[in-house]
């Protein structure tokens, strides 16, 4: 029995144990993983890769593949070719292909489509994005399920919450909201205000932490003063919850050890760092940083204290408002712009213009039918890597298990350009490996971790230049709400953004009164689509919910980025809705 790490974009980071006849399971002896794999690792060799080269549609070799790009890299100037990286894989060598067009001077897209608002946030109040692994949150008393839903997208934290008193609040009503003592649900966008009435009525009932807030705050006081300044009412309605609702979560919380685990959906809005920032501010009047069974965690910065091999310094675009009209050359890696980016019609519209895109990546989807290029990549068995987990902080080795014909890997095809280029060669994939993992790891128990962990997160100190926490004092919010329903995008078991197995049904409140598979048309400034129907008693009356990969969903979504971070914000606009007839 070999094993590996899985590279997908997900909390858990699995350790997997592969078979002769490569077969996976999950490793029973790592902390984390246990011995079970999700639907995508179970499934993994049914799903349907790339197998070989095309050029204008044509099947050509890998050889001639990368000529056919070396010659359109030097047909374009280098200032109007873009390269864009997805997150299909996680793995650090991915980065690699980035060294090149970084030497060849052309625009890297930078931010993201997921969760760096929110990191943002965190950032300016921690100084640095450390996560809650289950084994942290396995000794919390109570857990707060902050629009997270574990189930779904981090079904290895379920065993650490058996046994706790769990809070969730969230706009749907998730599979654990029946299991949990108190389900708030908060309407969209109203997280911020949620978290600040928290904080006022903490204040209020003097829960505060107070020799946490003395000895390892700044600017508290400057914080009680900002948010005394915003109207109850506006607290209220803004996050449509009411004083009953928040006096039991008080009671539930007061004195007990309490973990925070917030998803990405709470950030998906153009204040989406200000959010993080809220909800950190009610963690640190709690006092719950640096102590045991406590904390609040959002994705974390994997790479946080490592060596960052593949650092480089070159022109940027802003990813989620990439303008690709204004590039002759687009490289694609391991995404889907044209189903994940928001505003679709803009992202056709420029792809339209573009003179040569080029797909490298696994699997076919609506970016790789419009490549004049595709170039097979290699999967995560047929190559060397290293994953970093966001969700916990055990490092994943990923040899190489298979040798195959097929695709090329990141390192292949990064060394083969910069050869026809003349650039700097790289050090061999081993020493980059290793140099990372050199850089901030240490073996306990068998396993290697991230240093930053050995001791508890924030434990002795903050990141920030002061080394304390640092609370938010302004905030700006100009979003201006129109007629129609809150359109929110939730992971579903067994998709992963546009990958694998993709819902397309929308999901409405029962008081429309619609039946399954009614049509019904969605609209609003930037785009309309068609749906069938999925009646649903888990949403709000003024929610409609689309799993994330839906087809066409992002017609709809604004052409915008956050305030902070650099990042998408699939959820600031609202949708109308008709019935097709």
């Amino acid at each position: 029995m070999r094993f590996t790490t899985c590279p997908l974009d997900c909390f858990d980071g699995c350790s997997i144990a592969v078979s002769k006849e490569l077969k996976l399971k999950g490793n029973k002896s790592h902390p984390i993983t246990q011995g079970y794999l999700c639907h995508h690792l179970n499934h993994y060799h049914t799903f349907e890769r790339i197998e070989e080269p095309r050029y204008l549609g044509q099947s050509i070799t890998m050889e001639e593949a990368l000529k056919v790009l070396e010659e359109k890299l030097r047909a374009y100037e280098p200032s109007k070719t873009l390269y864009f990286k997805g997150s299909g894989n996680l793995g650090v060598m991915q980065g690699v292909t980035k060294r090149f067009f970084a030497e060849h001077k052309a625009v890297l897209a930078s931010g993201s489509l997921c969760d760096e608002a929110g990191d943002a946030g965190v950032h300016e109040s921690r100084g640095a994005n450390l996560c809650l692994s289950p084994l942290h949150v396995k000794d919390a008393e109570v857990v707060i399920l902050w629009g997270r839903n574990p189930t779904v997208t981090n079904s290895h934290m379920l065993p650490a919450l058996k046994g706790k008193t769990l809070i969730v609040i969230d706009p749907v009503k998730i599979d654990l909201s029946s299991h949990a003592a108190l389900h708030i649900q908060i309407k969209p966008r109203g997280d911020f205000y949620f978290a600040l009435l928290l904080c006022r009525l903490v204040a209020m009932e003097e829960m505060e932490d107070q020799a946490f807030l003395k000895e390892r705050t700044l600017n508290y006081k400057g914080f009680l003063d900002f948010i005394s300044g915003i109207p109850m009412r506006k607290l209220l309605d803004k996050s449509h919850v009411n004083l009953n609702e928040i006096g039991d979560l008080l009671h539930l919380i007061k004195g007990k050890k309490v973990s925070i685990l917030v998803g990405i959906g709470v950030q998906k809005y153009s204040f989406g760092h200000s959010v993080l920032r809220a909800i950190d501010a009610l963690g640190a009047m709690l006092g719950l940083f640096g102590k045991v069974g406590c904390g609040v965690s959002y994705l974390s910065n994997s790479g946080f204290g490592f060596k960052a091999p593949f650092k480089v310094s070159t022109k940027t675009e802003p990813l989620p408002i990439a303008n690709f009209g204004k590039y002759d050359l687009i490289f694609i890696q391991g995404g889907n712009p044209l189903s994940q980016m928001p505003s679709t019609s803009k992202v056709k519209e420029g792809l339209d213009k573009a003179k040569c895109i080029v797909y490298f990546g696994l699997h076919e989807n609506e970016t790789s039918a419009k490549a004049h290029l595709i170039i097979p990549a290699k999967s995560f068995l047929e190559k060397e890597d290293l994953k970093l987990s966001y969700g916990h902080h055990f490092i994943g080795r990923m040899p190489k298990l298979v040798e195959s014909s097929i695709g090329i890997s990141e390192y292949g095809l990064a060394t083969a350009m910069l050869k026809a280029f003349g650039y700097e060669a790289l050090e061999s994939e081993e020493s980059i490996i290793d140099g990372v993992i050199a850089s901030n790891s240490i073996e306990k128990e068998g396993f290697l971790i991230s240093k930053t962990y050995e001791d508890y997160p924030y434990e002795k100190t903050f990141y920030t230049k002061s080394g304390r926490f640092e609370f938010l004092e302004e905030f700006e919010d100009d979003f201006k709400e129109e007629e129609g329903f809150f359109l929110i995008a939730a992971k579903q078991n067994k998709s992963l953004n546009s990958q694998f197995v993709t819902d397309d049904y929308l999901y409405v409140p029962l008081c429309l009164g619609l039946v399954q598979e009614d049509r019904v048309r969605l609209t609003n400034r930037y785009g309309s689509c068609e749906y069938s129907a999925m009646p649903s008693d888990k949403l709000r009356d003024d929610c409609l919910l689309l799993y994330s990969g839906a087809k066409n969903a992002n017609r709809l979504t604004p052409h915008a980025m956050s305030q902070e971070g650099n990042c998408a914000i699939y959820q600031e606009m609202k949708v109308k809705l008709e019935k097709v007839t």
